[in-house]
C-alpha cells in the first residue's frame, strides 16, 4: 500500500487548499522527491489548515484555512506553539521546516504570495535527550530469543546484529535487498536518507545469518550460538590486515600497560572468529596489543639486560 495518498490527506480541505496541495505534488514529482518527504511536506500542509479551521483563535483563520495566501505569521506561530502543547517541539521544529518549504514554492515558483509567511517565523527550540545505549547484556538477551535455524528466527538474528553493528537506520535495514549484500567482502549496502548510498562495516555476526550458515559460535558479539566465522581460515586479505595493523595495536597495548599473554586451551579451542584467537592469544578487554609474543631480546631490554 503507498504510504501517500494525496485523497485522503486532501479530505475535508476547501478546493483552494486541495488544488494547491495538489500542485505542490507535482512539482515534488517532478523533482524526484522520495515518498517519504513528499508525504511529510503535504501532511504539514493539511495539518495547518485543520488547525486554523478547529482550534485557531484568531478570526482571520477562517479565511486562511480557505485559501493559503491569507496565511500570515500570527497563525504559523500559533500553529507552532499548539504543536508544542498538544505533541513535542522537535514537531513542531518538523512542521516549521515543511511549511518553509511550502510557501517558498507559493511565493518563488507560483508567484501567488508577495512574502512568504515564514519569513520571520522562529525555529522552536529544542532540547537535546540522550539516547540511552543498549549494553551488551541487553543484547545478549535479545539474541537469546532468536536461538534456532528457522527462518525467522535466523532472520531476525541477522536484522538485530545488523542494527547493532552497523548503527543503521530502520528504513536502511527494511528496504535491504539481496543486491545490497556482498558476502564475499561481508558488507551492507545501505541505501538512507535523501538517496545517499553508504556501506555499513565488516559485519560477518550479522550478514552471515543471511546466507543461512546455522549452528556455529563467534566470540565477537555475546549471545551463544551464531552464524560466525568458526571454522574458516582467514584469508589473504584478512591476514595482511592484521599484520599492518600489528605495530600500532603494539605501541598502544604498551603505553597501557599490556603485554601478550599466553594461549590458554580453551581459546586455541575456540576457533579463529579474531585477529586475536586466530594468533592464538587470549582476548583482553579493552586490550589493543599486538597478540604475538614479544621476542625475547625485547623483554630483556626492558629488563635492563643485554641479550645473550
Amino acid at each position: 500500500m503507498p504510504l501517500l495518498r494525496l485523497d485522503r490527506l486532501t479530505e475535508g480541505l476547501s478546493t483552494t487548499w486541495s488544488n494547491y496541495l495538489r500542485d505542490w505534488d507535482r512539482t515534488l514529482r517532478s523533482g524526484n522527491y522520495p515518498e517519504t518527504t513528499r508525504y511529510n511536506y503535504l501532511l504539514s500542509a493539511a495539518q495547518l489548515t485543520g488547525y486554523l479551521g478547529e482550534y485557531s483563535p484568531y478570526p482571520d483563520a477562517d479565511d486562511a484555512a480557505g485559501d493559503p495566501a491569507r496565511v500570515t505569521r500570527a497563525h504559523v506561530e500559533a500553529l507552532q506553539a499548539w504543536m508544542i502543547q498538544t505533541r513535542s517541539a522537535s514537531t513542531a521544529l518538523n512542521k516549521h521546516k515543511c511549511l518553509q518549504q511550502f510557501f517558498k514554492w507559493l511565493e518563488v515558483d507560483e508567484n501567488e504570495i508577495d512574502q512568504s509567511p515564514m519569513a520571520r517565523v522562529r525555529q522552536p527550540k529544542i532540547d537535546q535527550k540522550l539516547v540511552p545505549v543498549l549494553r551488551d547484556q541487553d543484547t545478549a538477551k535479545i539474541l537469546e530469543m532468536c536461538k534456532g535455524k528457522q527462518f525467522h528466527q535466523v532472520r531476525d538474528e541477522a536484522i538485530i546484529r545488523l542494527y547493532c553493528n552497523t548503527g543503521a537506520r530502520l528504513s536502511e535495514v527494511a528496504t535491504l535487498t539481496l543486491m545490497d549484500l556482498d558476502m564475499s567482502t561481508e558488507t551492507v549496502r545501505y541505501h538512507g536518507k535523501e538517496r545517499r548510498v553508504r556501506f555499513g562495516p565488516k559485519d560477518g555476526p550479522g550478514v552471515e545469518p543471511i546466507s543461512t550458515r546455522t549452528g556455529q559460535t563467534c566470540r565477537r558479539w555475546p549471545g551463544g550460538p551464531v552464524a560466525g566465522r568458526q571454522g574458516r581460515a582467514p584469508t589473504g586479505r584478512q591476514r595482511d590486515q592484521d599484520h599492518a595493523q600489528a605495530p600500532r595495536r603494539r605501541r598502544a597495548g604498551h603505553r597501557r600497560g599490556c603485554r601478550p599473554t599466553t594461549p590458554t586451551p580453551e581459546v586455541l579451542a575456540s576457533g579463529p572468529p579474531t585477529a586475536t584467537a586466530r594468533h592464538g592469544m587470549t582476548d583482553s578487554p579493552g586490550c589493543q596489543c599486538d597478540p604475538r609474543p614479544e621476542p625475547t631480546h625485547h623483554i630483556a631490554r626492558r629488563a635492563g639486560a643485554k641479550p645473550g
